[in-house]
C-alpha cells in the first residue's frame, strides 16, 4: 500500500519542494511532482535557480507524447495529472489543492501543506479523503518556519 505523508505547516512550499526534490535526485528516486499549471511553472523556474552550486534534472511533462516514457533519463517529472507510467516515478510530490489521482500506483506520496489556514483547511479535506480511502497518512511538522530559505535540508523522513 502507498505510504502517504503530510508535510504540515509549510511557509514556503515552492523552495520546500526544492529542497525536497534535491534530496530525492541525491538519493536516486524517480519523483513526480503534480499541482496546478502555474504552480509547476513557478517550481520548474526555481529548480533552475534555487541552487547556484547544484543543478536538478527535471522536465514539464506536457501532452499525450510525455506517457509511457518509462526509459527516460529524467529523474523528476512536473505534471498537472499523476501519470504512473511516467518516467518509472515511484514518488508523488503533491502541491495540488484536491487528493491527488491513482496514488495507489506509487510507493509514495508526500503532499505539502502551507502554512495558511485556508491551505490548511484544504490539507485536512485531503487527509480525510485519503482515511476514508483506506490509508493511514502520516504527518511531518514542517520546522521551515524558523528557517531561512535555503538554508536546511527538508526532514530525514523523506524516504522512511
Amino acid at each position: 500500500m502507498t505510504q502517504i505523508v503530510f508535510h504540515v505547516n509549510v511557509a514556503d512550499p515552492l523552495p520546500y519542494a526544492c529542497r525536497l526534490l534535491r534530496k530525492a535526485y541525491r538519493v536516486g528516486a524517480r519523483v513526480q511532482v503534480v499541482g496546478p499549471a502555474d504552480t509547476l511553472e513557478k517550481l520548474d523556474a526555481l529548480l533552475w535557480t534555487f541552487d547556484a552550486l547544484e543543478f536538478i534534472p527535471h522536465a514539464m511533462a506536457q501532452g499525450p507524447e510525455m506517457e509511457g516514457s518509462q526509459d527516460s533519463m529524467t529523474p523528476i517529472w512536473l505534471c498537472e495529472q499523476a501519470t504512473p507510467a511516467l518516467g518509472g516515478a515511484t514518488v508523488l510530490l503533491s502541491l495540488a489543492q484536491e487528493p491527488a489521482e491513482g496514488v495507489d500506483r506509487f510507493e509514495k506520496l508526500i503532499d505539502l501543506v502551507p502554512a495558511s489556514q485556508v491551505e490548511r483547511e484544504a490539507g485536512r479535506k485531503r487527509w480525510r479523503h485519503y482515511v476514508n480511502a483506506g490509508y493511514a497518512p502520516q504527518k511531518v511538522e514542517s520546522n521551515q518556519s524558523a528557517m531561512p530559505a535555503f538554508q536546511s535540508e527538508p526532514p530525514p523522513s523523506f524516504l522512511m
